[in-house]
């Protein structure tokens, strides 16, 4: 069976708010830790039948930035949900909302 580690390394201020974020993962092939602005982790808790997560951005992680790492996590979410479920038509309604999101945030889409 393969393995692959995913380490996560959040460096706080002493507020407790991340000033550096890294991660890093033996299946890559880079082997050195990548810097991040922003994270969103969330996993499934199949025995309370709920979500648990962890999001977190850095103090100098740009708005702008921000709202389009909101915007590309929805996209990915809807690929994510169609491979997962083949829910198409769910997965449009999603993706209609993406392209609202972006238009409010004056994102441009890619």
């Amino acid at each position: 069976m393969k393995k692959a580690e995913i380490k996560l390394t959040i460096e706080l201020d002493d507020n407790n708010v991340p000033e550096n974020i890294t991660w890093e993962s033996t299946d890559n092939e880079n082997k050195e830790a990548i810097a991040v602005k922003s994270m969103m982790l969330a996993l499934w808790d199949h025995n309370f039948k709920n979500s648990l997560r962890i999001d977190l951005w850095t103090k100098d992680m740009p708005v702008d930035e921000m709202k389009r790492f909101f915007y590309e996590t929805l996209q990915t979410m809807a690929d994510s949900f169609l491979r997962a479920t083949g829910e198409t038509n769910i997965v449009e309604d999603l993706r209609d909302y993406c392209a609202h999101f972006a238009e409010k945030m004056e994102i441009e889409q890619k």
